[in-house]
């Protein structure tokens, strides 16, 4: 991935969070803009791009929810971490369903939250991954022309639910995707609550791709949430799982 600044505008209510994340996401190269409330972010984003946003889901106003729905539609391709001090399924998922890609949760743990954000920003090179015929991560190279899986160089037979299952979560590598925009996405839009069928197809996708399918590397759990799709040999991936 590529090295260049990423541009991002960290959204929170509290001064003394703000000025702390931005001096350690500064000195770790990120160019950082500050918006106190949702609303002055939502008319900074009127007038400039940024490849990323880190949003408080809990601010007056708006609020974290409408100002990430906000965001969405006036920045498609941005990439949006919601920074919380919440932490039920509801609230994540309000969030993510908004158009959210990730969420971290105060206190944050600062190489998580760099982990994320570089993960998040591949959101940015997602159209080029569509444009490829071959999608790779760690081991796993899927050729989207003839519709086959090699891991670690030997064919992998995926029934046609697998490999488009296997294919969008290797898309958004890195980013969590919730249980129903998989079930929407994958199935059709009249799903989006029939997690059980969902699981049955992610245990069989782990028994095909993962060393040890009871403890995955590639797709890993976010309780109650979704799923995420990790190389296990990135750096930020090993980050996250220093912490």
């Amino acid at each position: 991935m590529s090295t260049e600044q990423l541009n991002a505008l960290l959204v929170d209510d509290e001064p003394s969070f703000r000025r702390a994340l931005r001096t350690s996401l500064v000195a770790s190269g990120f160019a950082i803009e500050e918006a106190p409330c949702g609303e002055e972010a939502v008319a900074i984003l009127a007038q400039r791009s940024f490849d990323l946003v880190l949003l408080d889901i809990n601010m007056p106003g708006i609020g974290g929810v409408e100002t990430c729905r906000e965001v969405r539609s006036l920045s498609p391709r941005v990439g949006i971490v919601m920074v919380t001090v919440r932490d039920t399924e509801n609230d994540m998922v309000k969030a993510l369903e908004a158009g959210a890609d990730d969420y971290i949760t105060k206190p944050v743990r600062f190489r998580e939250l760099v982990a994320r954000l570089r993960a998040v920003s591949r959101r940015l090179h997602v159209e080029d991954a569509l444009e490829s015929s071959v999608l790779r991560v760690g081991d796993l190279e899927l050729d989207m022309n003839r519709r086959l899986l090699y891991r670690d160089g030997e064919f992998v037979h995926l029934t046609p639910t697998e490999f488009h299952l296997l294919a969008h979560l290797m898309r958004h590598q890195g980013n969590l995707v919730t249980h129903g925009q998989l079930l929407r996405s994958i199935w059709g839009p009249e799903y989006g609550t029939e997690l059980d069928y969902l699981r049955s197809y992610v245990k069989a996708l782990r028994k095909k791709i993962e060393e040890n399918p009871s403890q995955p590397k590639y797709i890993l759990t976010e309780p109650w949430v979704g799923y995420r799709l990790c190389d296990p040999s990135a750096v930020e991936y090993r980050a996250v799982q220093a912490d």
